[in-house]
């Protein structure tokens, strides 16, 4: 039985990311927990009056948002036909990434999927403060980040993008490993050639990850050197049939400076596909 989180702020890029998540996982049983974080309502108002009003409206909010939630989990247990998928909703009375860090923790979850966009809903912008929050903060899952604007169908390969400068764990390519069982796609790592050629401990961790990965519908690709490697793997995913890029958020990786402040503000990096981040075991 597999575990997701799909956080909802019950707009159209958190739905899409639902509907994915069932077609991901169309052929394995799954427990989706649809989880909606609302904030407590502020304390020290004005005056006992602004108070109780306040108290009233945020008493009409959460009732409303249960409503939509339970709306939602309902449709989905009455249109998903497939079989072992079970949907259930959790409201939660905290921040977003609390609420999403503790589901992860209490059902022992094994991905988390949600939407790109951010309050902002910038078309620039591929991961949004949210998405962003949550990557940098809950280092123990793995992520599923789905554009607003992919269009999901069947696919035969996800690419994974590598350094070689990371000492690859089993665990931490685990998640990988089953979602390209599950879907029954190759793997293609990727390499952007950063400087001439390996070094000797890069060709040692290159051999490393071959032998975690296998040999069984694993291959290894190498691309010219670019100066904007985000651009490069853009340019690389446009061009493959892929249904899925992988990286993991490692120290050593480009993928660092997607989350740093201000959000993606000079990052050239917009998947059109699904992205998923792999945690990094220390």
């Amino acid at each position: 039985m597999i575990r997701i989180v799909l956080p909802t702020d019950f707009s159209k890029n958190a739905w899409h990311a639902i509907k994915y998540a069932t077609f991901l996982f169309e052929q394995s049983p799954c427990t989706f927990s649809i989880i909606h974080a609302h904030q407590v309502s502020p304390s020290g108002l004005i005056s006992a009056m602004s108070k109780e009003h306040d108290t009233r409206l945020h008493e009409i909010t959460i009732k409303e948002s249960e409503r939509i939630l339970n709306k939602i989990v309902k449709h989905l247990n009455r249109i998903n036909k497939v079989q072992g998928h079970k949907f259930e909703g959790v409201m939660v009375a905290d921040s977003l990434l609390n609420a999403i860090g503790r589901e992860v923790i209490d059902k022992d979850a094994d991905y988390i999927v949600m939407g790109t966009q951010g309050a902002s809903g910038l078309s620039e912008i591929f991961l949004g403060s949210n998405t962003v929050s949550v990557i940098k903060n809950i280092n123990f899952c793995p992520i599923i980040a789905v554009p607003d604007s992919y269009n999901f169908s069947a696919f035969n390969e996800i690419l994974f993008a590598a350094n070689f400068k990371h000492l690859y764990q089993r665990v931490e390519l685990q998640p990988l490993l089953d979602l390209a069982k599950l879907r029954k796609a190759r793997i293609n790592v990727i390499h952007i050639n950063v400087e001439e050629e390996l070094d000797e401990e890069q060709l040692q961790l290159k051999k490393l990850l071959h032998n975690l990965l296998g040999d069984k519908n694993i291959v290894f690709e190498e691309f010219d050197y670019h100066p904007n490697i985000a651009l490069k793997i853009n340019d690389v995913t446009e061009k493959k049939n892929a249904g899925l890029i992988a990286m993991l958020n490692s120290k050593h990786s480009f993928f660092k400076g997607l989350t740093r402040e201000p959000v993606v503000k000079k990052v050239a990096f917009k998947s059109k596909i699904p992205f998923l981040v792999l945690p990094e075991v220390e």
